[in-house]
């Protein structure tokens, strides 16, 4: 073992584990964010066994939050935000401070300062941008209307925290010295922002398309780490603002050049990498005995979090006119917390803001509340049945096509029936898809309801329609709807899509009749236009 030098066995023992305990948390219909942090755990100094080097990984968890902060960033879109600023604003802002109220009563009972009541507090206010992305892609809610005013939620959560992560040093300072620090750190931010808006927005995305016209992928993957690492370690050493708020606005500038797609793609696998080291890291710093020593206290923070901020979530959407559909899934995507959390504990611990005891608190909280978030999801099926089908007067003429999905895909497709006036029922899970058709005539029929069950089938009119396209882009969700539509009507043609050799495998042996994959039609297109004019 003369080769395990510390970096690596802290590498090799995080990711090999991680891998592990991730791959098991997914079987379970889990989060893999509970994998990685079990995985922490498992190595960490509270647990018998291999101990990882704790110094290595922090440093190793700090380029995490860097390209975290990145990706965040990168993905930040005002044009989302604006599309649902008028509840997203307003309500992230007070579920923030019902939370940190909440939260800051609990810690001023146990005996904390008023600024580790204010940390711990926001750190039970912030979901966890991975699980509600992964929650809301899940229950195919992305381009709802709800799953936009989640997403809007989030970003205005994660611009608080980025603010917060800025504002805690100074609350170290003390009572005396506090104005001046805030003065002090706000003038310091100010310099960088206003440095990145008049330099950085310029030379940012000049460089990046300079190195995208060499036409080297590596060179390109190389800029865009070196612009996240740069900047933030610059704000830093120029600027004494965070690493996390450079490479924010690193990728914040990224995101208005039309390589911003292209960037996040070519970073994501390292990102990911580091993003599950990060993970790794916090779950190191958690103590399994606050489950036993500090029941009570785990359990009313666990409250707050899956509680608290849901029912005051619930209450503000209700308020603005929101449907209980509406309010139940903006509750529900918001009864977690994860990443900004996890900075927040480690900060307020580095500042000796809070004891180790509230760390303790917050990663527990974490794990508990993201294990029971799938569940809560679930009980909002139950709570809330699924809208009955909507069924226009008239029925379909005989040999119309059916349609599953009004993703990017069924639109596409539905649209060109539409335009050349073709019989179609189209069928949604999700009754407020933005820019679903409204038009309820002879020609078009929608109905709301998942598609594998044989009652909307029937509804459908499945026996006498010409063709059945599933658009649907997950496989298993997919398979069900073929195998279903086949035994009803062994005599259909079905059409489905897919992303892997072995999803088309997968729906054909169900019952497809042609499964299309994206990139064998690319190429074959590709091959059709070299084949003109020969």
């Amino acid at each position: 073992m003369e080769h395990a030098t510390p970096l690596i066995a802290m590498i090799v023992a995080g990711l090999v584990l991680a891998f592990v305990f991730g791959a098991a948390a997914f079987r379970l219909r889990l989060s893999p964010l509970i994998g990685y942090l079990l995985a922490g755990v498992v190595v960490g100094p509270f647990t018998p066994g291999f101990v990882a080097d704790q110094g290595l990984a922090d440093q190793l968890a700090e380029i995490g939050v860097i390209l975290l902060m990145f990706g965040v960033g990168l993905h930040f879109s005002v044009r989302d935000l604006m599309a649902v600023r008028k509840i997203a604003i307003p309500g992230a802002i007070v579920q923030i401070t019902v939370a940190t109220a909440l939260g800051g009563l609990l810690a001023s009972t146990m005996g904390w300062s008023l600024g580790g009541a204010i940390v711990f507090g926001l750190a039970l206010s912030v979901a966890s941008t991975v699980v509600l992305l992964r929650a809301v892609q899940g229950q195919r809610l992305l381009d709802t209307d709800r799953g936009r005013i989640a997403v809007g939620w989030l970003i205005v959560e994660d611009l608080a925290m980025v603010l917060a992560l800025v504002l805690i040093p100074a609350l170290a300072a003390g009572d005396v010295g506090i104005g001046a620090a805030l003065a002090l750190t706000i003038a310091k931010v100010a310099g960088f922002i206003a440095f990145m808006l008049v330099v950085g927005r310029r030379i940012i995305p000049w460089a990046l398309h300079a190195v995208a016209h060499t036409g080297s992928r590596e060179l390109f993957r190389l800029a865009v780490l070196a612009i996240a690492l740069g900047v933030a370690f610059g704000a830093t050493a120029l600027f004494d603002v965070s690493f996390a708020l450079g490479a924010f606005f690193a990728g914040m500038i990224l995101s208005e050049s039309p390589l911003s797609q292209r960037a996040a793609e070519e970073t994501l696998p390292l990102r990911d990498a580091f993003a599950v080291l990060f993970f790794v890291s916090v779950g190191m710093l958690f103590n399994p005995a606050v489950v036993v020593d500090n029941f009570l206290a785990l359990t009313v923070t666990v409250a707050i979090i899956v509680l608290g901020k849901s029912v005051a979530a619930y209450v503000i959407v209700r308020l603005f006119g929101k449907s209980r559909t509406v309010a139940l899934t903006i509750a529900a995507s918001l009864a977690q917390i994860g990443e900004f959390s996890f900075i927040l504990a480690t900060l307020g611990t580095s500042l000796d803001l809070f004891p180790a005891e509230a760390r303790d608190l917050i990663l527990g909280g974490a794990i508990i509340s993201i294990i029971l978030n799938p569940l809560w999801f679930g009980l909002i099926k139950r709570l809330v049945p699924e809208a009955p089908p909507a069924v226009s007067a008239p029925p379909p003429p005989r040999g119309h096509a059916i349609v599953v999905g009004y993703g990017r895909v069924g639109r596409l497709v539905s649209d060109h029936l539409r335009a050349e006036r073709q019989p179609m029922v189209l069928i949604e899970a999700q009754p407020d898809v933005v820019g679903l058709p409204e038009d309820m005539n002879d020609m078009v029929r929608i109905l709301v309801g998942n598609a594998a069950d044989p009652d909307i089938l029937d509804e459908a009119d499945l026996e006498n329609a010409r063709i059945l396209i599933v658009a649907v882009p997950d496989p298993f969700e997919a398979g069900q709807i073929v195998e279903q539509a086949r035994r009803c009507n062994p005599g259909l043609t079905i059409i489905a899509r897919a992303h892997s050799d072995g999803a088309v495998e997968h729906l054909q042996r169900l019952g497809a009749t042609q499964t299309i994959m994206g990139e064998r039609e690319i190429a074959r297109r590709m091959i059709d236009q070299t084949m003109v004019g020969r």
